[in-house]
């Protein structure tokens, strides 16, 4: 800041002035000072100048880089922040980098509140860390761990796809879990759920997964072994929709035409052309104003209880659902010698 008070020819308090945006210059001043810095190839020192603030003004985002719905919600949570005047600060999870370290590194940077996108570790393993700061997990139930929570209800999404599927005329529809992923459960529970209301009890059928294409893709093998397909699958995530479609269509079925195919988050990768994925949609703009709403709530107006805030899913209809070539009879569950592709 000197070279550059000395270029411009005012002092070095002003020119601080100029770069904190503080009142006090002139616009022809401003205007001079940043081009001598431009010219200087000065940056200010964002890092001493957060060390010299009370407050950082710092929302540390913890998610998982192969995760498109997490990138997807860290693309909304950036504006919802800058709108309150506050930064971004990211921790990237991904193979031998667990939460724990990253939300250690987060807090180095003075992160004065952290938004968890998923996470798997228990809460109570962060207790301590919502002691001093708030802290927000996205798309995980909790209840009574001092923290809040945004998450959207994913009983009912899965009975929108479900729902879906039966008023294409479905009934023999598999469902492969999430396992212990975000939501997964209850993705789950809304699918049995779903099932028993149309009294289609017999069909239901869930196979382990997790919320991989490598999963998608080992669910789909085993039905490709089996005697008959379901007419419809339901995935617990896009993801692992993902791996189910490229097994089916490499061993030469028609994506809907033989089987159709439901996921869950409605992500930039339901959404690319050449997939076009019937999807449940989780509204990312709303998950990220919800959740940065919530962190400012306690940052700046001392709300200490906490929140469970539930937003409501809906269904992104596209290609990738059809009504069945052979809608199954009334209680039929008997096995039929199978052809090319032999459907339930």
């Amino acid at each position: 800041m000197r070279d550059v008070a000395a270029r411009v020819g005012v002092s070095q308090a002003l020119v601080s002035l100029v770069f904190r945006n503080a009142p006090g210059a002139s616009s022809e001043t401003r205007e001079r000072v940043f081009r001598a810095a431009a010219e200087l190839g000065y940056r200010p020192d964002t890092a001493a100048q957060v060390l010299r603030r009370s407050h950082s003004r710092h929302i540390g985002v913890l998610f998982m880089m192969r995760q498109p719905f997490d990138v997807d919600l860290v693309e909304a949570i950036y504006p919802a922040a800058e709108r309150h005047g506050y930064h971004v600060v990211l921790g990237a999870l991904g193979p031998g980098r667990d939460e724990r370290e990253a939300v250690e590194e987060l807090l180095a940077y003075r992160c004065e509140a952290m938004i968890l996108l998923g996470p798997v570790t228990q809460a109570s393993e962060f207790a301590d860390i919502a002691r001093d700061i708030p802290v927000l997990y996205v798309a995980r139930r909790l209840t009574g761990d001092g923290v809040d929570v945004v998450r959207v209800a994913d009983e009912r999404g899965a009975r929108l796809a479900v729902d879906h599927l039966v008023s294409l005329g479905h009934r023999a529809i598999v469902h492969v879990d999430g396992g212990t992923k975000p939501g997964a459960p209850y993705r789950s529970r809304g699918y049995k759920q779903a099932m028993r209301r149309h009294h289609l009890d017999q069909y239901i059928r869930i196979l382990p997964g997790d919320h991989t294409e490598e999963s998608g893709a080992a669910a789909a093998r085993q039905l490709l072994r089996e005697d008959r397909l379901p007419t419809a699958i339901f995935a617990s995530n896009d993801r692992c929709s993902h791996g189910v479609l490229v097994t089916l269509i490499r061993a030469g079925l028609n994506i809907p035409g033989d089987v159709s195919l439901v996921g869950y988050d409605d992500s930039g990768l339901a959404r690319l052309s050449f997939i076009d994925l019937t999807s449940v949609h989780q509204d990312v703009n709303s998950m990220a104003e919800s959740a940065v709403d919530a962190i400012i709530e306690r940052l700046e107006r001392g709300r200490t209880t906490s929140r469970d805030i539930v937003l409501e899913p809906t269904l992104a209809v596209r290609g990738t659902t059809g009504s069945p070539r052979r809608p199954a009879a009334a209680g039929d569950s008997s096995p039929s010698a199978r052809s090319s592709v032999t459907s339930w």
